[in-house]
């Protein structure tokens, strides 16, 4: 159980003893008095029974006013999505204006929004080499901050960009083993990877890399951004030719069970959402008490007045 509120708790209690010590006090010395007079105590312990209960609402309501909540497992359906963005150097060519990252950027932003709070979103940016930027997380904004912050460098290898999707999905590193062999990284049905490339790529593992997703369940949508006639980007001082590379994206997507989509036609992504097998999956969430609470405070409130008033015609 939390307590929003622990000072209010502290000082509810101690009000809440000083009236237990003042009533147990007064009961002595009445008690005493009565004896003295040669009066009988009329009903023992029970007399103070409506007392009681009163100074035993005011703990519950000390404890309610703390504001209380207890931690409880809610069951709901999620479904986990990597977006694995290209920031090699060709990604900075402009045949796409502004440029091609720029436009992949816009393209994920869109996707994000598009996406309902039961899924869960990362980021993985690659290059040479890959690196989740953002684990995935049911705040969209984390992953809108992490594709903000992507800038152009680097080479092109997409096998590594679909092993670093997948370490994110898994929550731990996936390789290729010896040989290029394919590792049991189980079944993931619940996850997609949207990858925005130009398609070049400088690495041989990328069938390898596409056959673990495949074998897991991992549905790899990609989305192609340039254009077929490229253009021109400088690269340390040398003007380098790059154009879209469609045939790769294609494999990568049709190997996994997922789809191809050209930068033009990827207002549609919205639509992947939909094809997630989502998971029941179970969260803690906190469960407000003090409601409850307020409500055995009154009740034993008014049980202690209406004891007090039948014993003694007065409420306390």
């Amino acid at each position: 159980m939390t307590l929003s509120s622990p000072l209010l708790l502290a000082v509810g209690l101690l009000v809440t003893a000083a009236l237990a010590w003042v009533t147990v006090v007064w009961a002595r010395r009445r008690t005493a008095a009565l004896a003295a007079a040669g009066v009988a105590v009329p009903g023992g312990r029970r007399a103070y029974l409506g007392t009681g209960l009163t100074i035993a609402g005011v703990g519950v309501l000390a404890v309610a006013m703390a504001g209380p909540a207890a931690m409880v497992p809610v069951p709901r359906a999620a479904g986990t999505v990597i977006l694995a963005i290209d920031v090699s150097n060709s990604m900075g060519a402009d045949d796409v204006a502004p440029t091609r990252l720029a436009a992949a950027q816009r393209a994920a932003r869109a996707f994000v929004a598009a996406q309902p709070g039961s899924v869960d979103i990362g980021v993985v940016a690659f290059e040479r080499g890959a690196l989740t930027t953002a684990r995935p997380d049911a705040d969209h904004s984390i992953a809108l901050k992490a594709i903000d912050r992507l800038k152009v460098t680097g080479g092109t290898s997409l096998g590594p960009a679909v092993m670093a999707s997948l370490s994110a999905i898994t929550g731990k590193p996936v390789a290729l083993g010896p040989d290029d062999a394919a590792p049991d990284i189980g079944y993931w049905p619940s996850a997609t990877i949207v990858m925005f490339s130009d398609g070049q790529n400088q690495g041989t593992d990328v069938e390898q890399a596409a056959a673990v997703a495949q074998r897991a369940g991992v549905h790899i949508h990609t989305v192609g951004v340039g254009t077929e006639a490229g253009t021109t980007v400088k690269v340390d001082g040398y003007h380098l030719q790059t154009s879209l590379e469609e045939d790769t994206l294609t494999l990568i997507a049709q190997t996994t069970g997922g789809a191809y989509h050209p930068a033009s036609d990827a207002a549609r992504l919205a639509g992947i959402a939909d094809t997630i097998d989502l998971r029941l999956t179970v969260s803690d969430e906190p469960l407000p008490l003090a409601g409850g609470l307020i409500g055995l405070a009154l009740a034993l409130l008014t049980a202690g007045a209406a004891l007090t008033v039948l014993r003694s015609g007065r409420v306390i």
